[in-house]
C-alpha cells in the first residue's frame, strides 16, 4: 500500500491517493482532480473508489466529478442523505482493493455523519483517514452542523458525540496505526492543530488532550470553549458537497474578463484582489480590498467569511496573469456563480488619503481606533486600550456601531486583515476619514 498525501495550502485540506497495484482511491479529494489524475497515470493506476469522510463544510470536494470522469465509485455514510450516486459505507463495511482492505468506523462529533477509514494491507500496515474528526494534537470542532446538512445536531450533542467517539471509537486499533487527517494547522475546522502533516495513534493517545481521561462535562467544555469564528460559506458547501458540485474548469471558464472595468452593473460588490500599496493609490467604488498575492494571502477564508453565499461581485486582479488561479482558488469554495466578471483596471477612479502616522503616535485619543481581529486574540491583548472590537467577519452587518465624530483607524494583527476592514469601512462610511493601520501595528506589539 502506498499512501500519497496531497496539500491544498491556502486550505490547510489534506487529501490522500491510496495505491495497490493497478488501483488506486483517494480519501477527501479537492474540487481540482488533475493532480489526483496525474498521480494516476504516473503509477499506470485507475481510480476505482473515493470515499467522503463527511459533507465538508470549508471546501467543495470534486468527488461527484471524478464519479462521472472515472467511474469510481463514491464511499459515503449513509446519513449523508446524499443526493449523487453512491454506495453506503458505515460501521463494519468493507471495501477490497486488490491487496489493501478498507474498513469504515462511524466517528460522529464534527459531524453527524462523519466516518473514519480505515486502510490495512497484507503485511499489516495500517492506516486511518480521519476527516475532520481526529486531527493531529486536536479533535474537530462540533458546531457546524447546526444550521447545514439533511442531518442538523447542536454543538453541545455533537460535543458530547465526539467525547464518545474519543473514548470507544480507536480502541481496537494498535498504536502504531498511521494517522491522516483532512487538515492541518491553519483551518478553521478545529482549533490548536498541530504543523504536523500526520502522526501515529500511540502519539496521539500521549499527546492529543481529547485522548485523556476527562469527564464528559470537561470534554464538552473544552472542545466548545473559544471556537473560531464560522465564515458565512461553510454552510453552503456543505449543501454543495451533499448534492456534488459541478464540473471544476467548466463552472470558470464562461467567467467573462474585461480589460479595463468597463459597462458593469451598478450597486455590485467588488472584490479588489490586488496588493494594499496599489489598491490605495487607485480603485473603483464600492470596493473590498481582500488580497490575493500569493497562496499565503487567505483569500478564500476572507472572501467566504465577508461576502455572502447569494452575493454577487466582480473581482479585480493585478493581471490577467492572475485570473485563472484566482477563479480556481474561488471555486473551490463553491463562490465561482456568484462571480460577475474578471476586471482590470486602466484609468485612476478614487485613491485613499495619506495616513499621518505621526500625528496619530502623538495623539490616539483624536482617533476612533477599531481593532477587527476576532474576539477571542482581543480578549489575549489590546494594542489600544481604548479600541472597539468589531471583527472582520461582522464588520459589514456592525457599521452602526463605530462612531463617526473623529477618524477612524483599523488595525488587526499583522495588516492583511486591516486592509479589508478599513476598505469595508470606508465603502459605508463617507463623512469620516478612514484609515488603514496596516504593519504599522507592528510597532504596538505587546
Amino acid at each position: 500500500m502506498i499512501i500519497k498525501q496531497f496539500e491544498d495550502k491556502p486550505l490547510a485540506h489534506y487529501s490522500y491517493a491510496i495505491l495497490s497495484g493497478n488501483e488506486m482511491a483517494l480519501v477527501d479529494p479537492s474540487r481540482d482532480p488533475e493532480p489526483y489524475y496525474k498521480f494516476a497515470e504516473e503509477n499506470d493506476a485507475k481510480i476505482v473508489a473515493v470515499f467522503e469522510t463527511h459533507p465538508h463544510a470549508d471546501f467543495v470536494s470534486g468527488h461527484l466529478q471524478i464519479h462521472k470522469e472515472t467511474e469510481a465509485v463514491i464511499y459515503v455514510s449513509e446519513l449523508v442523505g446524499a443526493d449523487y450516486p453512491h454506495k453506503a459505507f458505515d460501521d463494519g463495511a468493507t471495501f477490497k482493493m486488490n491487496e489493501v482492505t478498507f474498513m469504515a468506523i462511524n466517528t460522529p462529533g464534527h459531524s453527524p455523519d462523519g466516518i473514519t477509514i480505515v486502510a490495512k494491507d497484507k503485511n499489516a500496515k495500517q492506516a486511518i483517514f480521519t476527516g475532520d474528526t481526529l486531527f493531529i494534537g486536536d479533535v474537530g470542532r462540533p458546531d457546524l452542523r447546526e444550521k447545514a446538512g439533511n442531518m442538523k445536531a447542536k454543538r453541545e450533542q455533537l460535543a458530547e458525540a465526539m467525547f464518545t467517539t474519543m473514548q470507544t471509537k480507536f480502541n481496537d486499533l494498535p498504536d502504531d496505526t498511521l494517522v491522516y487527517p483532512a487538515h492541518g494547522a491553519g483551518s478553521l475546522c478545529g482549533k490548536n492543530m498541530s504543523s504536523d502533516s500526520s502522526s501515529t495513534l500511540g502519539n496521539e493517545r500521549i499527546s492529543n488532550w481529547a485522548f485523556k481521561k476527562l469527564s464528559k462535562e470537561d470534554f464538552v467544555d473544552h472542545i466548545l470553549k473559544d471556537q473560531p469564528f464560522i465564515p458565512s460559506y461553510f454552510g453552503h458547501d456543505v449543501a454543495i458537497n451533499k448534492t456534488g458540485a459541478p464540473n471544476f474548469i467548466g463552472a470558470i471558464s464562461q467567467i467573462p474578463l474585461k480589460i479595463g472595468a468597463f459597462k458593469i452593473e451598478k450597486n455590485i460588490l467588488i472584490i479588489d484582489t490586488r496588493d494594499e500599496a496599489e489598491f490605495k493609490k487607485n480603485h473603483m467604488p464600492n470596493s473590498i480590498n481582500i488580497m490575493a498575492r500569493n497562496i499565503d494571502d487567505k483569500i478564500e477564508t476572507w472572501l467566504g467569511s465577508i461576502v455572502e453565499p447569494s452575493e454577487p461581485f466582480y473581482i479585480v486582479v493585478a493581471s490577467i496573469n492572475d485570473k485563472q488561479e484566482l477563479l480556481e482558488r474561488i471555486a473551490k469554495i463553491g463562490y465561482e456563480s456568484q462571480v460577475k466578471a474578471v476586471l482590470t483596471l486602466d484609468k485612476v477612479y478614487e485613491k485613499e488619503d495619506e495616513f499621518d502616522f505621526n500625528d496619530f503616535d502623538q495623539n490616539k485619543e483624536n482617533y476612533t481606533i477599531v481593532d477587527i481581529r476576532n474576539k477571542s486574540e482581543f480578549n489575549e491583548g489590546h494594542f489600544f486600550d481604548s479600541a472597539i472590537n468589531i471583527p472582520l467577519n461582522e464588520l459589514r452587518n456592525a457599521i452602526d456601531k463605530i462612531p463617526t465624530n473623529k477618524p477612524i483607524v483599523i488595525h488587526c494583527a499583522g495588516g492583511y486583515r486591516s486592509a479589508a476592514g478599513s476598505s469595508i469601512v470606508s465603502k459605508q462610511i463617507h463623512n469620516t476619514k478612514v484609515y488603514d493601520l496596516s504593519e504599522k501595528i507592528n510597532n504596538y506589539k505587546l
